[in-house]
């Protein structure tokens, strides 16, 4: 029997910072699955698990300045797995990456990324993932401890211990993040990743690299743990701000210590290589 399942068309003004937010709080709630789109995005779930008392409960409904609009559809499993499809593209990121769904066809490449499209953030197709990982690409994670900071679907963590980083420890603050990241990992024959669901910094460690592809605000907040964790000359690399930002964040840094080296930008998007001084 076919099982049905739910699409919510979601549209928000503005849409950032919001969107990622959303899909967080519907993550929460059962959703399975979010596809961006130019006003908003889609999110899926079983239709007999949709309680829309609990929806219209998640606070991003009350804040002021910002308007939801949203609008549901039935589809059945084989449309929904043909929406994936439709949705969801390999992406070439440079001549040495590839990511890809597990219902694409190999192609060649020098790290190939077998990433379940279950959130289309953290996929490679939004330009913060891309700019990252192409940070990684020129990166030395040779025997490095890693930190990936909201973790989303793995693709970092995956790539970094591809690139022959020592171990990762993955955190996101949504159990279905966390899940997603534990099946992509299973994808990609993954061995040195450990995932762990919390987004508190993990004072007690110690780590050669950073990785925080997460918003504006949240990278303030904690730019000063990164400081206290990140060993001397460690590499700490950002992203999930607009240009407009690159300024605020830069001086947040380099008040903890760290120097910048370089960026990356994609359409409005930001993403930022900082090493921490010798001092």
């Amino acid at each position: 029997m076919a099982v049905a399942y739910l699409e919510i068309d979601l549209r928000l003004t503005p849409i950032d910072p919001w969107r990622d937010v959303m899909a967080a709080q519907m993550g929460l709630l059962g959703f399975e699955a979010f596809v961006d789109s130019p006003f908003g995005f889609m999110a899926y779930i079983p239709q007999k698990d949709f309680k829309e008392k609990e929806f219209l409960q998640i606070e991003l409904f009350e804040i002021d300045g910002l308007q939801i609009e949203w609008h549901t559809k039935v589809i059945t499993t084989k449309n929904w797995n043909r929406q994936w499809e439709e949705n969801f593209s390999p992406i070439r990121i440079g001549e040495r990456c590839v990511v890809r769904a597990n219902f694409h066809p190999p192609e060649k490449a020098d790290y190939e990324l077998v990433i379940t499209p279950k959130m289309s953030f953290g996929t490679g197709h939004h330009e913060t993932t891309q700019m990252m990982i192409c940070f990684l690409l020129d990166l030395n994670f040779t025997d490095k401890r890693v930190l990936d900071m909201g973790a989303g679907t793995g693709v970092l963590s995956i790539l970094a211990e591809k690139r022959g980083a020592r171990s990762i420890l993955a955190l996101d603050n949504n159990p279905w993040c966390v899940e997603n990241t534990n099946e992509n990992i299973g994808f990609n024959h993954c061995t040195k990743i450990t995932t762990k669901l919390n987004d508190s910094i993990p004072h007690k460690n110690q780590f050669d690299i950073i990785l925080a592809n997460i918003s504006r605000n949240i990278l303030l907040q904690q730019i000063p743990d990164y400081a206290k964790i990140l060993v001397h000359l460690g590499d700490l690399l950002i992203s999930g701000f607009y240009v407009e930002d690159m300024g605020i964040i830069q001086n947040a840094c380099e008040a903890e210590g760290f120097r910048f080296i370089r960026n990356f930008k994609k359409n409005k998007w930001v993403a930022a290589y900082f090493t921490k001084n010798e001092y």
